[in-house]
């Protein structure tokens, strides 16, 4: 396993990545060839940034990211990227000042992760939470055929969880990157071809 953690610790350290979650986004968009020249990306829990780099590049100059996190993200952002501070749960008007102006999105992406308690069902239940956030914002702010992916603890909930996009997007897949760790209960959610508000 510390072979397998330290493969992807050292390539982002060498890609100049903050931190080794960029791997999974990479494996889900070459799968679903999900990030395209162009479109506009919400990253949701973008700290320390990897994600929104990596979305970043893939999106080129003509496209923006803007990631949000509790956590102030110190990285480098090239000029179609920026990461705020924002409370997903809290002040819903800040919020929609800063979703406003770039709002409806092709692609809303979530890392969001609870801090682990080492409680497994608190876990879950906190994960669940933050991805049933991300699904509301996904739901209000993508565009029409536009893409989510949102990872989520695996548990009595995922299942249902899952099952609810299905009638809101054309395709709902369940991936495990290869750059998860084995001993991990996180799986992504992938939601390809949003079909609208009303769905």
């Amino acid at each position: 396993m510390k072979q397998y953690q330290d493969h992807y610790f050292k390539k982002a350290k060498r890609e100049r990545f903050p931190a080794r979650s960029v791997y999974k986004l990479e494996e889900i968009d070459r799968r679903f060839r999900l990030l395209k020249p162009g479109q506009k990306v919400l990253d949701l829990g973008a700290a320390p940034g990897s994600w929104t780099l990596y979305a970043a590049d893939r999106v080129g100059e003509r496209g923006r990211v803007l990631g949000l996190d509790l956590a102030a993200a110190a990285v480098a952002l090239p000029r179609n990227a920026a990461i705020e501070q924002a409370d997903l749960l809290g002040d819903q008007a800040g919020l929609a000042g800063l979703l406003d102006p770039l709002s409806p999105f092709d692609v809303v992406l979530s890392d969001m992760a609870p801090r682990t308690s080492g409680v497994r069902f608190a876990d879950q239940a906190r994960s669940l939470e933050l991805c049933e956030r991300a699904r509301d914002v996904a739901f209000e702010r993508l565009a029409p055929g536009g893409g989510f992916v949102a990872k989520i603890f695996e548990g009595p909930d995922a299942k249902a969880f899952v099952e609810g996009l299905r009638p809101r997007f054309a395709s709902v897949k369940v991936f495990k990157p290869k750059s998860s760790r084995s001993e991990s209960k996180e799986i992504f959610v992938v939601g390809l071809g949003f079909r609208g508000r009303e769905g």
